[in-house]
């Protein structure tokens, strides 16, 4: 699976880094090593999910929304904007039209469900009153170790005094208490990449949860980018470890009805493919 930053990364084709690390790729891993090696080792193709595209179109009406001078940015604009967002996404991901004869769902029906999320989105926040300084920002930066660390942020809001508000649209429903550790752990990497690319340590993190009707805040301080950059190093050594020793385990939960992958799983009685030859641990020497 690549990763659009792999189009636009800068620092990898000019500096020695010791390889890249995305909140996606970190997450992934986190989730369940077999599914980072299934999605970022081999690479395999994975069945498009309706949610996942409703997410891609509304992130795309949601950037493109700010392009309009501030009086026109109601709901009937951004609902009058879905087609043309929709036909964008379908051009790129053509199998995804396969998915409503799959799951039984009308592409009308669908498209009501996306004007159904950015009109839920007007009720937490007036676009009219706010000017984005960034939208779909690439960010970049190295560690200390060269680790590589790059993604893309939704939204990025400069008030007058220069602090940052960090914002990420969300189409699903906020998590329940106490599950809201992967999506401020996805917010702190971008708040980290931000300090130290310019200087500035983010005011407010804000998850808008367009699912639920939600906006979960959050304000990051010095201790918690340490930690992050800490947890990041981690993953990055663990992901690294299981390279070295070819052991990608599976770590079966809840997600995994959605995996596209559970076939190969041996928690569910499947056998993984060979490992790409390059990924292949090597082999212990001859007595």
């Amino acid at each position: 699976m690549s990763s659009p930053a792999d189009a636009v990364t800068t620092l990898a084709a000019s500096e020695e880094v010791l390889g890249t690390l995305s909140p996606s790729r970190a997450g992934d891993f986190l989730t369940c090593p077999l599914l980072y090696r299934f999605r970022h080792v081999d690479r395999l193709p994975e069945r498009p999910s309706l949610d996942a595209v409703r997410g891609t179109v509304v992130h795309r009406v949601l950037e493109l929304l700010f392009d309009l001078p501030a009086g026109e940015r109601t709901p009937d604009r951004a609902a009058g904007m879905v087609p043309a967002a929709w036909a964008e996404v379908r051009e790129r991901e053509p199998a995804v039209a396969a998915e409503f004869a799959a799951t039984g769902t009308t592409e009308e029906a669908w498209l009501r469900t996306c004007d159904a999320v950015l009109a839920r989105y007007f009720t937490l926040e007036d676009p009219t009153r706010l000017e984005p300084a960034e939208r779909e920002l690439y960010v970049e930066t190295l560690t200390d170790t060269r680790l590589l660390l790059r993604g893309f942020v939704d939204r990025l809001d400069v008030a007058p005094d220069g602090q940052l508000r960090v914002v990420d649209y969300k189409t699903g429903r906020a998590p329940g208490v106490g599950f809201e550790g992967r999506a401020l752990f996805q917010m702190k990497f971008y708040a980290l990449v931000l300090q130290r690319t310019r200087g500035v340590l983010p005011a407010m993190l804000q998850l808008i949860y367009l699912g639920s009707g939600e906006i979960i805040r959050y304000v990051p301080d010095e201790s918690d980018l340490r930690a992050t950059e800490r947890k990041v190093e981690a993953v990055w050594r663990a992901i690294s470890a299981a390279r070295a020793s070819g052991q990608w385990e599976p770590r079966p939960g809840k997600l995994c009805g959605w995996c596209s992958h559970q076939a190969l799983c041996p928690a569910y009685g499947g056998t993984p493919p060979p490992l790409p030859a390059p990924e292949r641990a090597p082999a212990p020497p001859t007595p």
